[in-house]
C-alpha cells in the first residue's frame, strides 16, 4: 500500500512540476526572446533540487550581480568589523599601513576613527602603502569611464572614497583641488591623466580623482593637520588594528546602491586579511580554489563590481553562491543587506506588493539586465534564481517586465 502511495503523490509532483514548467516553456521560447541571450535557473534550497532550468548553464556579461560574489567573499573573509588602519610603534615613529577600508571620510560613511586615532598620536607618523599590489582600474573597465562617479580608484588607504566632490559653486570637498577646477563646460569632467577637473556649476559633481601616495599622504596631512612621511618598508613587530564600521554596514550599502567602489574595496580589505598584500586576482583565485570548488561552471571572475564585460558567469552559478550564502549564514542577515522588492535600493520601485517577496541583487550596463537573489512563494517557501539577458534590443523597462512576469508566477503557483 505504501508503495503505491508513493507512486501516487509522485505521479502528483510530475504533473504538478509539468504545468508549472509549461508556462516557463511558453515565457522563453516566446518570440520575445529569440533575438537576444536569456537563461533562468531556479532553485529550492530546502528540498536541494532544480526546478527549472532554461540555459542556466551558459555564459552572460553579469554586470553587478557580480557584487554577489564579492558579497560572499566579504561574508567568508571580513570579521564584523572592517579593519581601517594596521599599526604599530617603532622607534618613537608611529607605523601605519592602509588595509582599503573605504569608508574613511567616505561622503555616505563619514567615518573619522582613523583621522581622531592619528590626531591624537604624539608620536611622527610614516605611513606605509607598498602593500597594494594591483591596478588602481579593473582590468577590462571602459576606458571613458574614467571621469564618472561609478569609476573611483582602487588603493590602499582610500579617502573620501577617492572621490572629488565639486559644487555648483565650485566649492569642492575635499577642498584641496578647488584650486584645480576650471569653470567651463567639456566633454568629461576631468583630464585622462591629470586631476584638473570642470563644471559650469550648473549641478553637483562626483569625479573620481587620480590616486598617488603623494595625494594621499598630502590628503591625510591636511585632515590630521600634522606632516606625515612615507615609508617603503613596514617594520617588524606586533601588529595591532583598528577597526571601523560594522561589515554588515559596508555590504549592505555595497548591496543597496549598487556601489563599484565599496565592491573593489571589500577584494582588496579580503585580498589584505589573508595575504597582508591587496591584490584582487589573489583573493579571486583563492575564492574560487578554496570556497568555490564544486562551482558548476568555473566563472571568468575579473573585478568586485562587474563594471568590466570580461566577467563571464552563468545563472547556475549564481545560483551555487547565493546557496553557500543561504546555507552558510542567518537568511535574516541575508535579506537585511540584499535590495527588497519595492522597499530598498536599486529595487524601491520594482516587485511591488503588500508582502515583499524579491531580495536580489540588479546587474546592468548596456544591454545587459540581470536579477539574483531569493524569491519567497505564497506557500512560505524560501526559492533561489537567477535570470539573465545579454544582447537585447529592447528597453530595460520591457525586460524589466518579463522578468516580473515570471517571478510573479513562480510566487503565486510553487
Amino acid at each position: 500500500m505504501l508503495k503505491y502511495n508513493f507512486i501516487f503523490w509522485a505521479f502528483i509532483i510530475f504533473e504538478i512540476t509539468k504545468a508549472q514548467n509549461s508556462f516557463l516553456d511558453s515565457h522563453f521560447n516566446s518570440d520575445f526572446y529569440k533575438k537576444q541571450w536569456v537563461g533562468f535557473y531556479l532553485y529550492d534550497p530546502v528540498g536541494k533540487r532544480e526546478l527549472y532550468n532554461f540555459q542556466g548553464e551558459k555564459y552572460f556579461i553579469p554586470a553587478s550581480n557580480t557584487k554577489i560574489f564579492s558579497l560572499y567573499t566579504g561574508l567568508k573573509i571580513i570579521p564584523d568589523s572592517i579593519p581601517a588602519l594596521k599599526y604599530l610603534i617603532k622607534n618613537d615613529t608611529l607605523y601605519i599601513a592602509g588595509t582599503g577600508d573605504p569608508s574613511l571620510l567616505e561622503s555616505y560613511f563619514k567615518e573619522n576613527k582613523v583621522i581622531n586615532f592619528l590626531k591624537n598620536s604624539k608620536k611622527p607618523i610614516s605611513l606605509f602603502l607598498d602593500n597594494f599590489k594591483d591596478d588602481p582600474n579593473g582590468k577590462g573597465w571602459m576606458w571613458d569611464d574614467f571621469a564618472e562617479y561609478y569609476s573611483a580608484e582602487r588603493s590602499a588607504f582610500p579617502i573620501y572614497g577617492n572621490i572629488v566632490n565639486i559644487y555648483q559653486n565650485l566649492k569642492s570637498n575635499p577642498n584641496y583641488f578647488e584650486r584645480n577646477i576650471v569653470r567651463k563646460g567639456n566633454k568629461y569632467s576631468r583630464l585622462f591623466n591629470e586631476n584638473i577637473f570642470f563644471s559650469n556649476g550648473e549641478k553637483h559633481l562626483e569625479i573620481p580623482f587620480i590616486t598617488s601616495d603623494t595625494l594621499t599622504r598630502k590628503l591625510l596631512e591636511i585632515e590630521i593637520k600634522k606632516p606625515v612621511t612615507l615609508t617603503h618598508k613596514f617594520p617588524a613587530g606586533k601588529v595591532n588594528i583598528l577597526y571601523s564600521i560594522p561589515s554588515d554596514s559596508l555590504f549592505k550599502r555595497m548591496m543597496l546602491v549598487s556601489d563599484n567602489f565599496l565592491a573593489e574595496q571589500i577584494l582588496m580589505i579580503s585580498s589584505g586579511i589573508l595575504y597582508e598584500n591587496m591584490n584582487s586576482k589573489k583573493i579571486i583565485n583563492y575564492m574560487i580554489n578554496e570556497h568555490l570548488n564544486k562551482i558548476p561552471q568555473k566563472p571568468i571572475w575579473v573585478d568586485g563590481s562587474g563594471l568590466s564585460r570580461y566577467n563571464n558567469i552563468s545563472p547556475q552559478d549564481f545560483v551555487f553562491v547565493l546557496n553557500k550564502m543561504y546555507q552558510e549564514f542567518s537568511f535574516d542577515r541575508l535579506i537585511n543587506i540584499f535590495p527588497t522588492g519595492g522597499v530598498s535600493g536599486t529595487l524601491k520601485n520594482s516587485f511591488k506588493s503588500k508582502e515583499p517577496y524579491i531580495f536580489a541583487k540588479t546587474g546592468s550596463m548596456g544591454q545587459v539586465y540581470n536579477l539574483s537573489g531569493y524569491l519567497k512563494t505564497k506557500s512560505n517557501k524560501i526559492l533561489i534564481f537567477s535570470y539573465m539577458n545579454n544582447n537585447f534590443q529592447h528597453s530595460n523597462g520591457e525586460i524589466k517586465m518579463q522578468i516580473q512576469k515570471v517571478l510573479e508566477y513562480v510566487r503565486d503557483t510553487y
